[in-house]
């Protein structure tokens, strides 16, 4: 089995789906590792340090013509317009790997059937024991709720800590995080390393601990929460009147705060808006607003993917590919995903893509060319 290694083509992506330290580990595995010329530099990652660990160079025609096994970290959808070439560049009968936006229909999955493919989708990874080194979603996260409270910080034109001077005392910036998932347990993480109060909340009731746990106040609401969690542990998607009175009662929060942080996410719905234009008029001028969900259409009514933007004197900053940012930390963190997932699933130097494997039932959107995935088929068949 040939494992290729192609230098991403999304725009602004910086991260590599494998790097040198885990080739030897899938050298084991009867594997060779080939890899596009320069699809590290980007992270910091030389082509001489994947020739060190027994990987071969080559340029992008050999990658596709020769691997068994493509791994990316953005493919097919979530590669966006330069996805839509390469998929036709896959070689007939191999399988993809990567993040791949399967959450509706694009022209990509079925180039991808055409061609007798079959792809894993990173984003649909199971959380279950047995999955959690696999899970690129909780690794990337992690980063994103790290890097978003360094944005507030940088953004608020006051410091978070307390510090005690000669001329007084600097009273501590009050942080307050919605959405307590792994990007916004982070969050508060970083946030009460840099000397913040920091207050949560999430629909979740179940989160309060882990809230609690890092030294964040839990804020509480009266609110109907008992159907807020959904599989896997994620938050599920609620009615229009449930987060219309959800803002009534985070009005007052937001005023209070000089930073907030933004996580709330449903996978493969649209950000829900918990943050109205009309709220922004509450809160502090030069408070700041760090949008991690303004790819999906933001928590902020005001946000805008990859642009800060203010009003009413709030800025209102709508980060993109937040991981991205930190490509050499997040290269490493994805190929230990990527690295564990192909372990599980290799035999004797091929891919096993067993559909009973709960891992590979969950992940496997299509296989040898035939569509598995619920939303991809019927995107197809309208």
């Amino acid at each position: 089995m040939t494992i290729g290694v192609r230098k991403e083509v999304a725009a602004g992506e910086k991260r590599v789906a494998i790097v040198p330290e885990h080739v030897p580990t899938l050298s084991k595995l009867g594997a060779g590792v080939l890899v596009e010329r320069g699809a590290g530099k980007a992270s910091g990652i030389p082509d001489q340090a994947y020739e060190q660990k027994g990987a071969q160079i080559g340029d992008r025609k050999s990658v596709f013509e020769r691997s068994d096994l493509i791994c990316a970290v953005r493919f097919a959808a979530a590669a966006g317009e330069a996805g839509t070439e390469e998929a036709g560049q896959v070689r007939e009968g191999a399988t993809v790997l990567g993040f791949l936006e399967p959450y509706a229909s694009h022209e990509t999955f079925s180039t991808l059937g055409r061609r007798g493919a079959s792809a894993l989708a990173m984003e649909k990874m199971p959380r279950i024991t047995r999955a959690q080194s696999m899970d690129a979603l909780s690794s990337m996260a992690n980063l994103a709720g790290y890097k978003a409270a360094l944005l507030a910080a940088d953004a608020l034109p006051k410091m978070f800590p307390m510090m005690m001077t000669a001329a007084g005392t600097i009273v501590q910036a009050r942080v307050f995080i919605v959405g307590v998932g792994v990007a916004g347990l982070q969050a508060i993480a970083t946030a009460k390393r840099l000397g913040a109060v920091v207050s949560a909340y999430d629909i979740r009731p179940a989160v309060k601990e882990q809230v609690e746990s890092l030294g964040a106040r839990f804020v509480e609401m009266e609110l109907e929460t008992e159907q807020a969690e959904g599989k896997g542990g994620y938050a599920r998607q609620m009615d229009e009147a449930f987060y219309r009175k959800q803002r009534e009662l985070m009005s007052t929060l937001l005023a209070e705060s000089d930073a907030v942080i933004t996580t709330a996410a449903v996978p493969g719905k649209p950000a829900p808006t918990l943050v109205t234009a009309e709220m922004l008029k509450g809160m502090k001028p030069g408070s700041v607003i760090v949008d991690l969900a303004a790819e999906r259409g933001g928590n902020c009514e005001v946000s805008q993917a990859g642009q800060t933007v203010v009003e009413h004197g709030v800025t209102v900053i709508g980060p993109e590919n937040v991981a991205s940012s930190l490509a050499h930390n997040a290269s490493h963190l994805y190929s230990r995903n990527v690295t564990s997932l192909v372990e599980a699933l290799a035999d004797e130097g091929t891919l096993s893509l067993d559909p009973e494997d709960e891992i590979v039932d969950a992940t496997l959107v299509l296989h040898r060319g035939t569509v598995r995935d619920e939303v991809i088929r019927s995107g197809e068949q309208s």
